[in-house]
């Protein structure tokens, strides 16, 4: 795949990524595991209560109400969009079992991650950018040992540290600010999403260069959230500069 895209290392001294659907692709893992729970409920309360059972769609339903947010966050979005009232306790054992139906599935199955994402952070190491990755799930640091790439990242973010330091979900860009301890400010930063609520985060934390990664066909939506960059894969990128050269002047 040829390289559509640059990202001036001369002003980019630090990259952000996103784990699922941007390192590793998990994102369809995550779709699997919340309409295997989603669907359970669904079906049972349309059994109680006589309505229509009208199953969770992998497509529209993840990418709109839970693709990049907590679990808690992901079940509340969700359950509004069915009209359906919040009962804490309700909310909480869907995330358990939905947590529970996730590990499940990577343990059977095991993670892989995105080759071309894992061949440009390489590429950024070797030139002595710094890399970190973020995620909203507590499960981050199991699923980047489970694909071999924990050791490609100065920094994780996840959602251990989102508890431990009261971060707010995405949009909000607490997450990704969170990676400041890379010692790079923002302005310097790139920040690579593929969710709507990432990238603005990532236009909202005022980072130095937003990218956008499309593989659900959501181009415009993705520029409309603040994406100044938007590729289908990460193959598509091109670095300028800093070639094999020690760096920190942003820092």
């Amino acid at each position: 795949m040829a390289p559509s895209a640059a990202v001036d290392l001369g002003r980019i001294a630090a990259v952000v990524f996103d784990t699922d659907g941007v390192i590793t692709d998990t994102a369809r893992v995550h779709a699997a595991a919340w309409k295997r729970v989603f669907d359970a409920f669904l079906r049972e309360r349309a059994r109680r209560s006589g309505e229509r059972f009208q199953p969770f769609d992998t497509g529209e339903d993840y990418l709109c109400h839970v693709d990049g947010k907590s679990r808690i966050d992901g079940v509340e979005d969700f359950l509004r969009s069915r009209d359906i009232t919040l009962d804490p306790d309700v909310v909480a054992d869907l995330a358990a079992r939905k947590d529970a139906s996730f590990l499940a599935e990577i343990r059977a199955h095991g993670v892989a991650p995105f080759f071309s994402t894992v061949d440009l952070v390489r590429e950024l190491r070797h030139r002595g950018v710094l890399t970190a990755a973020v995620s909203a799930s507590r499960n981050c640091a199991q699923v980047l040992h489970a694909a071999t790439v924990d050791h490609l990242f100065d920094v994780r973010v996840d959602g251990v540290d989102a508890a431990r330091l009261a971060l707010a979900g995405k949009p909000d860009p607490a997450l990704f600010l969170a990676a400041r301890r890379l010692g790079v400010t923002p302005e310097h930063t790139a920040v690579v999403e593929d969710s709507l609520p990432g990238v603005r985060a990532g236009r909202a934390g005022e980072f130095g260069l937003v990218i956008g990664v499309d593989r659900h066909d959501r181009r415009e939506a993705l520029r409309a959230a603040g994406a100044d960059l938007i590729i289908g894969d990460l193959a598509e990128l091109r670095l300028d500069g800093r070639r094999r050269e020690p760096l920190a002047p942003h820092r």
